[in-house]
């Protein structure tokens, strides 16, 4: 089985190395797509294969995508961004992970891939062939097909800072000129109009995206920008509308449900307030199903919550209990550890 890994670069003379250092003991062939790089991308990109390609930027992050794919000779396609890492625990991982490809002979291969304090399966190595397209002018993806496997196999998104402005609202606002957006690409737009505080355009495009068609799991992380848009315009009752109606697209999330519960704190209404941060503890990992997970959602953000809450409602035993169950958690976490100290530990 030959594995081709392909990706898009453009001034990335910063990482472009430390990723390829990680992933190239893993490819049997390396394609690098050029999208008008001024820095020294191109040179360290010929340091390690001599498939470098340049094309001109037409503002899809899809389209160059799929030429680099098509570049490919592989077959199966690792993709990875220049600000990705392959971890050292990972190469073992992969390695065992291309073994399990050639016996299972899958189409797409779910992986875990950690941006932050986010963690969420994404298609990371599919099969080439006519299904692997990506889609999407920005955020793009594939959307995953035929055998789908999930592997542990872990990629770690190593962003560096870099201002990139209005870029992706100005793609977005290109091409919603030309063509009827996807609901996915509805989400994404909507999300950048909130980032730049256009909050009535944000409001039309994410109510257009969420009366309409698109996956279930984008819906519910809509309903949560839409609420933050409703925040920033001091509409408490509105946000929690909007996370109150993402209940209707699946089952309740834990980062949805802190977010009710710090609204309800925010109002005064503690015993409220409990309650939801207690059902976020009950929440199970979605992560399989392409959420962004934030596992601290679903752990020591409403255990935290809870043993404040409990302490002003004048309960100190449930105040103590969830200080337990934070304990338990996260023992070096600064507020444990201050909490430690309130109770006398």
């Amino acid at each position: 089985m030959k594995l081709s890994l392909a990706m898009i670069v453009r001034d990335e003379e910063a990482v472009l190395a430390r990723c390829l250092d990680t992933a190239a003991p893993l490819a049997d062939e390396i394609v690098i797509l050029d999208t008008g790089s001024k820095d020294g991308t191109l040179e360290i990109a010929r340091r390690y294969t001599d498939r470098v390609f340049e094309t001109i930027w037409e503002d899809d992050f899809a389209a160059a995508r799929n030429l680099s794919f098509s570049k490919a000779t592989g077959d199966y396609i690792l993709w990875l961004d220049a600000d990705d890492v392959l971890p050292a625990e990972s190469a073992a991982s992969f390695h065992s992970l291309k073994e399990r490809i050639a016996r299972e002979s899958p189409d797409t291969v779910m992986c875990p891939y950690v941006t932050g304090a986010l963690r969420y399966e994404r298609e990371r190595i599919v099969r080439r062939c006519n299904d692997a397209k990506w889609r999407g002018h920005v955020h793009e993806c594939i959307a995953p097909f035929g055998k789908i496997i999930h592997d542990g196999a872990t990629v770690v998104h190593m962003q560096v800072p870099k201002d990139r402005g209005w870029r992706n609202l100005n793609i977005y606002q290109k091409w919603a000129e030309k063509e009827e957006l996807s609901g996915r690409d509805l989400f994404y737009y909507g999300r950048e109009l909130y980032y730049h505080k256009l909050y009535t355009e944000a409001e039309a495009v994410l109510g257009k995206m969420l009366a309409g068609g698109g996956w279930y799991v984008n819906k519910i992380a809509a309903s949560e920008v839409l609420a933050d848009v409703r925040l920033a315009q001091k509409d408490g009752a509105g946000a929690l509308n909007a996370l109150f109606s993402s209940f209707a697209y699946g089952e309740p999330r834990a980062f949805i449900l802190c977010k009710i519960g710090a609204i309800f704190k925010e109002l005064g209404e503690y015993r409220t307030a409990t309650y939801w941060f207690e059902r976020a503890l009950e929440c199970r990992d979605h992560t399989a199903e392409g959420d962004f997970e934030q596992p601290d959602c679903r752990g020591i953000t409403p255990a935290l919550e809870l043993v404040w809450l409990y302490h002003v409602l004048g309960e100190p035993s449930k105040s103590l209990e969830y200080h337990k169950k934070s304990e338990a958690l996260a023992p070096d976490h600064p507020s444990v550890l201050f909490n430690k100290k309130f109770f006398g530990e």
